[in-house]
């Protein structure tokens, strides 16, 4: 494959490398030439250089993950997440948000002038910009168990709002904050808003909130995403030629959010992104 976005040769790391989104990602970037390095909890079937497994729950298992990376990274791919059911509200937190961030954090005093993050969130988050007072406190918590003491400490809006969709909400609220500390570290961070892809996921999604409710976001484009699909904007994300791209939420949704801010959606307000999937 050629590779018209700048790969070849940089060391990359793609957290939820054994699945779906993630998966997808470490393939495009194994065909591209870059050295992948594949965390998950499960194993890989990707030709990854090496693969590395890791518990987003468990500080422990994160800072080993970390060691055992080694060297310089050009790249970090934040993909691995939970369903929220039939997982806890807090596991699903501590996964997709919290463990996640913590992970880059470590990550980052290796990663040089041009490198660049990019981590999947979901359409689940919108309206995250109305969110920012609440989850500030857990979005600038400055390590692991703050973050999850706080996760605790409000148990009661986590089961409110689902772990699922406070996660993706606190996911683009810290790329929108963080964003702007880690550009004069030369350090690029964005995250991609997807709307319902067909992943390994998605039998859970259904039967939290069923698949009419899941379809209802699917948008103009009348189906649901697949992986590649999702794949690529993140490689596009995080190579060198976007290098004035930064603090974005780029919406990979074929269109839905566009079109339900127009009021184009029967049904559907700019408030009502309440659940789905991601």
């Amino acid at each position: 494959m050629e590779d018209a976005l700048g790969y070849k040769g940089k060391r990359v790391v793609v957290t939820g490398s054994a699945s779906g989104m993630g998966e997808a990602a470490a393939q495009i970037l194994v065909d591209l030439g870059a050295e992948v390095i594949g965390l998950d909890i499960k194993p890989t079937a990707v030709a990854v250089a090496k693969q590395i497994e890791v518990d987003l729950q468990s500080p422990d298992s994160i800072r080993s993950a970390v060691d055992a990376i080694g060297g310089t990274v050009d790249a970090v791919f934040s993909v691995a997440g939970l369903p929220g059911p039939p997982f806890s509200d807090l596991d699903t937190m501590l996964v997709n948000f919290v463990g996640c961030r913590q992970l880059i954090e470590w990550i980052i005093p290796s990663m040089p002038q041009g490198s660049a993050i990019a981590c999947v969130a979901s359409t689940a988050g919108l309206g995250w910009q109305e969110s920012v007072a609440e989850l500030m406190p857990l979005v600038s918590a400055p390590d692991f168990a703050s973050g999850k003491a706080w996760c605790e400490a409000n148990a009661e809006l986590l089961e409110s709002s689902t772990g699922y969709m406070l996660s993706k909400k606190a996911l683009n609220i810290w790329v929108a904050w963080r964003a702007a500390t880690l550009l004069p570290e030369g350090i690029r961070l964005n995250c991609t808003n997807p709307g319902p892809t067909d992943t390994g996921m998605m039998p859970a999604f259904e039967a939290a909130s069923g698949a009419d409710l899941i379809n209802a976001f699917v948008g103009p484009s009348g189906r649901r995403s697949t992986s590649v699909e999702q794949g690529w904007p993140l490689v596009f994300l995080n190579s060198p030629h976007s290098s004035y791209i930064a603090g974005e939420a780029l919406h990979t949704d074929a269109g839905f959010t566009g079109a339900m801010v127009t009021g184009q959606i029967a049904g559907m307000r700019p408030d009502e992104t309440a659940r789905r999937d991601g």
